[in-house]
């Protein structure tokens, strides 16, 4: 079931009508069961890995619970806990990818082998919700979370729908915490949480999917484009990532919010980044902070050489590679994002030695551009390789997007030819335009919906009432699956 279909819209209110209605007691229960409802909905026998996933980590939480200052045996609960659910995880999303890598090394050295080929449907967010289940094992082992007794309570915290198939990857010390208090019936947070899913609605529907018209076209037959056209693509395909992304993200949490509950922010104006790193700061924060607690701090952090250091950041990078798909181009893209960071340290020092000898002011507004431009620039290299089928296909379309032979493009209506039309690219250019606003707002440290709710009545009205007009001239376009639910 799709965020943005007629299902949810009907399938959302009857929850949470039903949810508040009935007795404190059966609350949780009923969320558990449209959870679970809304997962089958694509395809009920995966439901079992859910479930399965979902009973390894319950017991080895109440395990550990028992073994209390057995540090040995704790530490056998979660290796046992991981290698179930990273077994479960390999043998779904990874075991065609290695086969086909292993036959390729083989036929490299002139060996042929017969290499099986399984018939595996991916199950949509897998890798969501066993990291986010995978979370509760570690915080019950360093003691940073009780384990829960309460299987069922437990169960809807891996199972919650709001965010359960695309994030954010929720924590125990979180979420889990909050179910244990069903709540009530508050007008102010259903209202912003309907206002949260409208946002959301709008960056999925006015920006991402219009985005993803052009950009489909190109990479759809990339070697008919070049220079500008391939450039407009990508830097689309930056915008239609974000707005799909981040979009799932804001209706995840405005659902979840009408419902009562909180979840984390999984996105902070990402494109404002003045350098890598500080893009990983606010891009998909909840994977990019669980490999920094459960992978990159375990691997030793930076608490070593530079060398180690360097190891575990290009390790942690090629995990999260990995993690958003079983292709050479996922892993190339986190390998990218990996080396950009370290190079970018490594050369810190004399950068820092230049520009004081050039006496460059980098406080001022000028510079915080330039490095912003920069870190976007390298960002939208990246994206190539995570938009393209194969690593041969991004080369040539990088390649293609030096040549700048077809400088007349935008002169002559060759916009149009890729898929939007007039009225597309200005519904598009407007909401890029509020998008920007709102990004600067957010940048300032002023709360759109607290500035909002300081205006008058009509101003306020005229602005639900547009993004609502606008998101109507996108139903065209409705039912687009979100691009992270592949992962």
């Amino acid at each position: 079931m799709l965020f943005n279909s007629m299902s949810f819209l009907i399938f959302f209110p009857l929850v949470t009508l039903m949810y508040f209605l009935l007795p404190r007691r059966v609350k949780n229960f009923w969320l558990l069961l449209a959870s679970y409802y809304f997962y089958m909905c694509w395809n009920a026998k995966y439901a079992f890995l859910l479930l399965s996933s979902t009973v390894i980590t319950y017991l080895s939480g109440i395990l550990m619970e028992r073994a209390k200052e057995h540090i040995a045996y704790k530490k056998w609960v979660v290796a046992g806990s991981f290698v179930l659910n990273l077994g479960i995880l390999f043998y779904y999303k990874y075991i065609n990818f290695l086969l086909e890598l292993a036959g390729q090394i083989l036929r490299a050295v002139h060996i042929e082998l017969e290499i099986p080929v399984f018939d595996i449907l991916l199950p949509v967010g897998i890798s969501f919700y066993i990291f986010q289940a995978l979370s509760y094992t570690m915080d019950v082992y360093r003691g940073d979370i009780y384990a829960e007794k309460n299987f069922f309570r437990y169960a809807l915290f891996v199972s919650f729908f709001p965010q359960l198939v695309a994030g954010p990857i929720e924590r125990s010390k979180n979420l889990l915490k909050q179910l244990a208090k069903p709540k009530k019936f508050d007008y102010a947070r259903v209202r912003e949480g309907l206002l949260l899913m409208l946002w959301g609605y709008f960056l999925k529907l006015v920006i991402a999917d219009r985005c993803a018209i052009l950009v489909n076209t190109v990479y759809g037959d990339y070697a008919s484009y070049r220079g500008f056209q391939i450039i407009l693509a990508n830097v689309l395909f930056a915008f239609q990532i974000y707005g799909d992304f981040m979009g799932y993200s804001v209706i995840a949490k405005g659902a979840a919010k009408v419902l009562g509950y909180e979840l984390m922010e999984n996105f902070t104006q990402p494109y404002f980044a003045v350098s890598v790193r500080d893009f990983w700061r606010r891009w998909h924060i909840s994977l990019s902070s669980w490999l920094r607690d459960y992978l990159y701090i375990p691997l030793g952090g930076s608490r070593r050489t530079k060398g180690i250091k360097y190891r575990n950041i290009l390790i942690t990078f090629l995990v999260s590679g990995l993690w958003h798909g079983a292709s050479i181009t996922f892993v190339f893209w986190g390998a990218l994002h990996g080396l950009y960071q370290i190079i970018g340290e490594a050369l810190e020092p004399v950068f820092n030695r230049c520009c004081g000898s050039l006496h460059v002011n980098r406080e001022n507004f000028s510079w915080k551009c330039l490095r912003i431009l920069k870190t976007f620039f390298l960002v939208d290299i990246a994206w190539i390789f995570f938009r393209a089928d194969t690593l041969p296909a991004a080369l040539q379309i990088l390649r293609q997007s030096f040549d700048l032979s077809n400088t007349g493009l935008l002169l002559n209506n060759g916009l149009y030819e890729l898929g939007l039309n007039e009225r597309n690219c200005s519904v598009l250019l407007i909401a890029l335009l509020v998008l920007a606003v709102r990004g600067v707002m957010r940048e300032r440290k002023r709360n759109i919906m607290e500035w909002l709710s300081e205006q008058n009545f009509l101003f306020r009205y005229a602005v639900y009432w547009s993004a609502v007009l606008l998101i109507t001239f996108s139903l065209d376009i409705m039912g687009q699956e979100f691009i992270y639910f592949q992962f």
